[in-house]
């Protein structure tokens, strides 16, 4: 599950290539030379007070934690930024570490300080990035006790910073921080399980994000907030914290898609499938489809796809053909043939092959709500075929227990509109269907138009805030370029008041002689 949240940022990338002078972590450099690069980013960031060198300097993660010798590259690159054995900071870091490792950073401190190009300020940003990578470190090597033990006391020491520069190692942290304890037994959703105990930690860190203006803390914060809550079931909890918190609107693409995929959730837990479809949908067409984040497109796909079985709609046969998507969603085309004809029998047995696959992708609860539109689809289609059709022949093609319970799903069928031209012969044990009425006749098609044009307009409106406008130095230089025309122009309406006074002089002369 961590690993399909798991969505890389990507913003400005090519311009940010061209101001440092190459791609983040090419697969030529070493492992030494990527971390001992990305401490130059960091001091750059500080320097420039521009996030964007420290967000790609996090970028650069996903390729680190591959390599054979990240423990080694790791103790190189803390060497490097703290030289000094001494230091509480190195010494901190270096505790998290393999035995092997330390020993081989004691005896070759010397002859590796010298080989150093990179000259490192001991600056907070440099330990943190150092820090969050020891997170990585632990959590790809399981230890998930250390590793919680360890982010406890780093988050704790990054919260007493009030520094901006900071902001995006900090949500970083906390990110790796409820990783740990979720996988600390007991695991959730058990009322025994260590995130609970995470949540006044998040809570405080929420409060001073918002007070201190990060928003990249909050908007991280948030989500993992409501991913606790959703892990142990607490609706109720996570639906109040969406009404008194507001999310941030500059927050990253990744963080947005996943505040989406959790409000979709909730709100298809609480029955709301129109507003949770808007959040899923938007969630899908944010997040990237290829990469790291298939995981999370998979997984958004596979919530909307239930809540468009539950909305009473049947998605796209095309969603299943993407290359992306189409083993990830064989269960659940199985599903949806089997809603789209109202087969009962292979619904039910869909589910129960397919149990445990649910049950990981959290939408077993949902599925389960299924059986209804299901009974409601093959009554529909029942209708449609036949004119007049007994209630035992109802019981045999839909596997109904009796007489009485069809009655009473067609009964309600007809209440709610599913089959509005439709009636019951209660003496006779017959559904009877009257003539069809004409769509076109309806606010159908109209609903339908109107819905798309809303998507295409939310579409727009997304795009045009996204826009990236030119900066204050810009700003600046466009003011004193309208002061300086401003001036030409009152030197050019002197320069003209002077010739008209000259010309009334030489008039008068004139006039006198």
């Amino acid at each position: 599950m961590a690993e399909k949240m798991d969505i890389d940022t990507s913003n400005g990338e090519s311009k940010e290539e061209e101001k440092t002078g190459g791609p983040v972590a090419p697969a030529e450099m070493s492992t030494e030379k990527i971390i001992s690069t990305n401490f130059a980013l960091i001091n750059q960031a500080v320097d420039s007070f521009d996030p964007r060198f420290t967000l790609r300097a996090l970028r650069s993660i996903a390729t680190l934690r591959k390599r054979e010798d990240f423990a080694q590259a790791l103790g190189a690159g803390i060497r490097q930024a703290f030289p000094k054995e001494s230091n509480n900071a190195r010494r901190v870091l270096e505790e998290m570490l393999p035995e092997s490792v330390r020993q081989q950073q004691n005896g070759s401190a010397e002859t590796n300080g010298k080989k150093d190009e990179v000259e490192v300020v001991e600056i907070a940003e440099v330990w943190a990035y150092l820090g969050v990578l020891v997170q990585v470190y632990l959590l790809d090597t399981a230890s998930h006790q250390a590793g919680a033990t360890f982010s406890l006391n780093l988050v704790s020491k990054l919260r007493s910073f009030n520094r901006r520069t900071m902001d995006p190692l900090s949500s970083k942290a906390y990110l790796y921080l409820s990783l740990f304890h979720e996988n600390l037994a007991p695991l959730p959703p058990s009322p025994q399980s260590p995130v609970l105990t995470l949540r006044p930690t998040l809570l405080a860190a929420l409060r001073s994000a918002v007070i201190r203006n990060d928003s990249d803390t909050q908007a991280a914060v948030t989500v993992l907030l409501l991913r606790n809550y959703i892990s142990t079931a607490d609706i109720t909890q996570a639906d109040l914290l969406v009404a008194q918190t507001q999310f941030p609107a500059s927050a990253a693409n990744n963080q947005v898609c996943r505040y989406l995929y959790y409000l979709g959730r909730i709100r298809a837990i609480q029955l709301a499938y129109t507003e949770a479809h808007s959040n899923l949908e938007a969630a899908t067409r944010k997040s990237p489809t290829t990469g790291a984040a298939v995981g999370f497109y998979q997984q958004a796909t596979k919530m909307l796809i239930v809540v468009e079985l539950l909305m009473g709609d049947i998605p796209e046969r095309a969603t299943f053909r993407l290359p992306v998507l189409e083993k990830a969603l064989a269960p659940y085309f199985k599903l949806v043939q089997a809603v789209r004809v109202g087969d009962l029998g292979g619904f039910v047995k869909c589910v129960e092959g397919n149990e445990g696959r649910f049950r990981g992708d959290g939408t077993y609860t949902l599925i389960l709500r299924l059986r209804q539109n299901v009974i409601k689809t093959g009554v529909r289609m029942l209708s449609l075929s036949y004119s007049r059709i007994s209630l035992r022949d109802i019981c045999t093609r839909l596997s109904v227990e009796s007489e009485e319970s069809a009655e009473y799903i067609t009964a309600k069928a007809i209440r709610d509109g599913v089959i509005p031209d439709s009636s019951l012969d209660h003496e006779k044990g017959d559904l009877l269907t009257h003539s069809g009425r004409d769509v076109y006749g309806s606010t159908e098609p109209s609903e339908a138009f109107h819905e798309r044009i809303g998507a295409l307009l939310g579409m727009r409106d997304e795009c045009v805030r996204a826009m990236r406008y030119p900066g204050n130095r810009n700003r600046e230089a466009g003011i004193e370029a309208m002061k300086a025309r401003e001036r030409e122009r009152e030197l050019v309406g002197e320069v003209l008041e002077a010739e008209d006074e000259e010309d009334e002089e030489m008039g008068g002369g004139m006039d006198g002689l």
